[in-house]
């Protein structure tokens, strides 16, 4: 299994270390504040709360790009744990190349402690993830951790996704991630109540889900982020 090359990096004078991809010469997340941003980009503009306080199913799909520390991951766990009907199972499907290893993402988390809840028994089960999906929080919640090329793996996916996180490292850094094949592949697994977010506003991932039949909206992105992206599936190329 690959591995990231990543460094601990201070950003500013006022931020703890946090964990950058020298592949990829970006960062994991926002140093203003990375749960903060998960929650305003992924969880807000996919109006997550308002849909699982209103959940008619027995289940819900969430499919990321770009696994990293697992922030989404845990952040989407907890809120889903503290208002999903009880009887509703969360699948969280997730594309990672670069896995971190059991040090690197349980460094990573240390910075949530407000997360314990959820990172503890995820760490506990970590070094089986990339094998199986595997049951958590009593079996409230299904992760399906994907290694490998995004593309590659959404393409041998037959899963609906409910909602989707793309979260990559940026367009600008990583464009082989952000492309038309993608888009594609997403709109395959992809229904009328299918929404999108995503915490950049490039140009070339705009156009591309216009292109495979995403509606697209530009709002205020987080932090020191200008814009991002939301919307839905149409259908309608």
């Amino acid at each position: 299994m690959q591995n990231p090359i990543i460094e601990w990096r201070s950003l500013n004078q006022q931020s703890q270390p946090q964990p950058y991809s020298i592949i990829f010469d970006d960062v994991y997340y926002s140093s203003d504040n990375g749960l903060l941003e998960t929650d305003y980009v992924f969880l807000q503009g996919n109006h997550l709360r308002q849909r699982w306080q209103a959940l008619s199913s027995n289940s819900f799909t969430i499919i990321e790009t770009g696994f990293g520390t697992g922030l989404n991951f845990l952040c989407a766990s907890q809120v889903w744990l503290q208002i999903a009907p009880k009887n509703a199972t969360l699948h969280f499907i997730s594309t990672e190349k670069y896995l971190l290893n059991f040090q690197e993402i349980s460094t990573a988390l240390q910075a949530w402690p407000e997360l314990n809840e959820v990172s503890q028994p995820f760490l506990a089960q970590y070094k089986v993830l990339s094998h199986i999906p595997t049951q958590l929080f009593d079996n409230r919640v299904q992760l399906s951790l994907l290694i490998g090329d995004a593309t590659a793996s959404i393409t041998n996916l037959d899963t609906t996704a409910d909602a989707w996180f793309l979260d990559g490292f940026s367009p600008a850094k990583n464009p082989d991630m952000w492309q038309s094949a993608l888009f594609v592949q997403m709109a395959r697994l992809s229904t009328s109540d299918t929404t999108f977010a995503t915490f950049t506003s490039a140009g070339m991932v705009k156009h591309g889900l216009q292109a495979a039949g995403f509606r697209v909206n530009k709002q205020a992105g987080f932090g020191k982020k200008r814009e991002m992206l939301t919307g839905s599936f149409t259908g309608v190329l």
